[in-house]
């Protein structure tokens, strides 16, 4: 492994991606600490400290900590997440769109141009909710969290949390075109792992004050390993399906004749199915949550992670979203078709509609394996921990995110070094990369 990061410094192309990327994060860091104007900080912290374990605790932690200091960066990257999940849904919807995905990359950067577009209108709106919901907030001892309500306010912050979404998602993209990686995750991951020291700080600080014992700490620390070997181990697997190719003379030479195999990865939707899930049930908890009504309240409280209601729906989404972007990135009838052109065929099966029946069967079957695990993964840790009152970040749904996103980063700095002869960072074989 380490001989692997060596390797990766004496490739000038790959150094530079890496500084890149490491820049990229940086200024995304550097922006969390920049504070919108007119808020009370110290009834703002207060008020954060009431909510920690609530749906405003998971979004804090995918804004990397910016809307607990209500930051340039509050709604984080988001907005652009909701948006690429309606516009993927739509895509099925409208045929226009769905023309558009499938005409390569001019299709694709139009796509990407009415997301954009999304994003900007979803951070208005939130923006606007978000200020009129803090202005109706008070803090634990009844003070005003907003200093000068009034519209004044509300456009500053709107403008200022739109333009800070804006800037976020030109830094993903910088990142995914001109650094390693993909950046719309590394921002994510790159929020949670900013709260790693604040939450070992805070569990030393239990285990001191003697609410949590060694014992139990050493257990959690045995717990999450065990989380995390369960997480790569699942991502890396596959099932892979024998395809034989026939042999056939092009011309006075012989082609075919040689056996191979179609990999398909039990989890292949990777993360993207956790954060987007997260992203849709965040968008609604978040409206009741500043809405002045005891129903709304309520209903905020039952979406709390950890609440059987938002356990039910979380568990819905991702068993969606694990089907839906699977039938987005993987066509079984145009991976048969190829195959059926170049004299491929799996063994006792018949080329063309069987062969696709075939492998959307089998695909199913692993997908709705991925989703179960990614549930598991998802919700168990949560519900064990936090009845221990243990920091949030020791959740699964952190876990999934940080070690998917840390194995496509190595997957692809691997594929850099291998492609150019060096030795990759495992010695019995490359990390295989996952979609997503």
């Amino acid at each position: 492994m380490l001989g692997g990061f060596q390797n990766a410094g004496r490739i000038p192309e790959l150094r530079r991606r890496i500084l890149f990327t490491l820049a990229m994060l940086a200024v995304y860091r550097i922006g969390v600490a920049i504070p919108t104007p007119g808020i009370d900080r110290e009834g703002l912290a207060a008020f954060f400290a009431q909510v920690e374990g609530t749906i405003f605790g998971l979004f804090n932690l995918f804004s990397g900590g910016a809307l607990e200091q209500f930051s340039v960066f509050s709604l984080g990257i988001m907005p652009y997440i909701s948006a690429s999940i309606i516009l993927q849904l739509l895509t099925v919807v409208f045929p226009y769109l769905e023309r558009l995905s499938k005409e390569g990359d001019v299709g694709r950067k139009k796509i990407t141009q009415y997301t954009r577009y999304g994003t900007i209108v979803l951070s208005v709106i939130q923006g606007m909710m978000i200020s009129l919901g803090l202005e109706g907030t008070r803090g634990p001892n009844g003070e005003a969290i907003v200093l000068e309500p009034g519209w004044n306010f509300r456009l500053m912050t709107v403008l200022t949390l739109t333009s800070g979404t804006a800037f976020i998602m030109w830094l993903g993209e910088q990142v995914t075109e001109r650094g390693i990686g993909n950046g719309i995750s590394l921002i994510i991951f790159a929020g949670i792992v900013a709260a790693l020291p604040s939450a070992v700080t805070s569990t030393f600080q239990f285990v001191r004050e003697g609410e949590l014992s060694i014992f139990f700490v050493v257990l959690l620390v045995l717990f999450v390993v065990l989380v995390v070997g369960v997480i790569i181990f699942m991502e890396r697997g596959q099932r892979r399906i024998p395809v034989q190719y026939a042999k056939r003379v092009v011309g006075r030479r012989m082609y075919g004749g040689q056996q191979s195999h179609l990999p398909l990865k039990i989890n292949t939707s990777g993360v993207i199915p956790v954060i987007f899930a997260s992203s849709v049930l965040i968008f609604p908890a978040t409206v009741a949550q500043f809405v002045q009504n005891p129903w709304a309240q309520a209903l905020a409280g039952s979406m709390a992670p950890g609440q059987w209601l938002h356990d039910l729906l979380y568990i819905a989404l991702i068993m969606f979203f694990c089907f839906f972007y699977t039938a987005i990135v993987f066509n079984p009838v145009d991976v048969a078709e190829n195959m059926r052109k170049y004299g491929g065929y799996v063994p006792g099966i018949r080329p063309g509609k069987r062969t696709a029946e075939f492998i959307d069967r089998v695909l199913s079957r692993l997908t709705l394996g991925g989703a179960v695990y990614l549930s598991l993964v998802a919700l168990l840790p949560t519900i064990l921990i936090s009845q221990f009152n243990v920091p949030f970040f020791f959740g699964g749904t952190a876990l999934l995110i940080v070690v998917g996103v840390a194995l496509d980063t190595v997957s692809q700095m691997e594929t850099h070094m291998i492609s150019r002869n060096y030795e990759g960072f495992m010695r019995r074989g490359r990390i295989r990369g996952r979609r997503g």
